[in-house]
């Protein structure tokens, strides 16, 4: 409870930042909504309806009451529900950034275990080499260049979209999710070489493979397990990488997504769904710092004492 009496003042400030910044955005939302040829009369009726013509203090409070209900209003251009939108455009950021976080984690783990072990032999190279590429490539050329080679040249995925039934579903996501996947698992991968390789040097460690702990043994029970703490770190750190890094991919890969549907609400100025998304985000971002609490907990006990 107190983690998230903690993060309301984080979630205030987002919030108010990204009022204060749309309102500064040149554009007119009511001239975009009803088009070049709109008479002053509609749009003066637009704005009153929409609330527009309030001060902007008083815009702020209703907006901010509205952000603590979770109402949040209808978009200005397509009159559908902002609640709607983001209900129809969520499961897919969320089903991309789960299964590339997952295959990242899964890939990632085993080769920093296996850097840290062959250290300083062929296979370490190899690790961290692929851990310098990693964080050098941007997401989106690498998207990129994994559509022309996969999906234009060799026509083994679909070129844009996210499919319908399962399978399609599937389909559509393996190369947008291989694509941030990539990126996270030269994350892992060279944090979890950086914290192993110091566990394997304590005494404890020592002490197992003195008393004939054979060596899986000694990697996974006592070095790995006590290295998870930085791990699960780096992790949830990951995680919020790759909901914010997942707005380059849909778009490189023409998929839905809060990500997709915040740039074309941008282009618009529709307030209420650019508002409503980053509010999305802010509590997205929340529940993922306290996922990593409770994982700190899981691996060590200690930690529900110490906190």
């Amino acid at each position: 409870m107190g983690r998230v009496l903690d993060a309301v003042p984080t979630i205030l400030l987002i919030l108010t930042l990204v009022f204060v910044a749309l309102r500064l955005l040149p554009g007119d939302p009511a001239r975009v909504a009803l088009g070049d040829y709109a008479t002053q009369e509609q749009l003066a009726l637009f704005r009153q309806q929409m609330g527009l013509d309030l001060p902007l203090w008083q815009q702020y409070f209703v907006f901010l009451w509205d952000m603590v209900r979770f109402d949040f209003g209808r978009s200005l251009t397509s009159q559908t529900l902002v609640s709607e939108l983001i209900g129809r455009n969520l499961p897919y950021t969320i089903e991309l950034t789960l299964s590339a976080v997952a295959l990242g984690v899964l890939a990632g783990i085993p080769m920093g275990v296996l850097a840290a072990v062959k250290r300083r032999k062929l296979a370490d190279s190899g690790v961290r080499v692929f851990s310098l590429v990693g964080y050098a490539i941007p997401d989106f050329y690498l998207g990129a260049v994994l559509l022309i080679v996969f999906s234009l040249n060799l026509g083994w995925f679909p070129i844009n979209g996210a499919g319908t039934d399962l399978l399609s579903r599937l389909h559509h996501l393996v190369l947008p999710a291989v694509t941030l996947a990539c990126i996270k698992a030269a994350f892992v991968a060279r944090l979890t070489r950086t914290s192993l390789l110091e566990v394997l040097g304590k005494d404890y460690v020592r002490t197992a493979r003195a008393k004939g702990a054979r060596e899986p043994r000694a990697i996974y029970r006592h070095g790995l397990r006590n290295a998870m703490m930085p791990i699960a770190t780096g992790i949830g750190l990951s995680l919020l990488a790759t909901l914010s890094g997942s707005v380059a991919i849909e778009l490189v890969f023409n998929r839905p997504g809060i990500g997709e549907m915040l740039i074309s609400a941008i282009a618009r100025r529709d307030y209420p769904v650019i508002q409503g998304g980053v509010a999305v985000f802010a509590f997205l971002v929340l529940l993922v710092n306290l996922l990593v609490d409770l994982a700190y907990v899981v691996i060590d006990p200690r930690v529900r004492v110490s906190r």
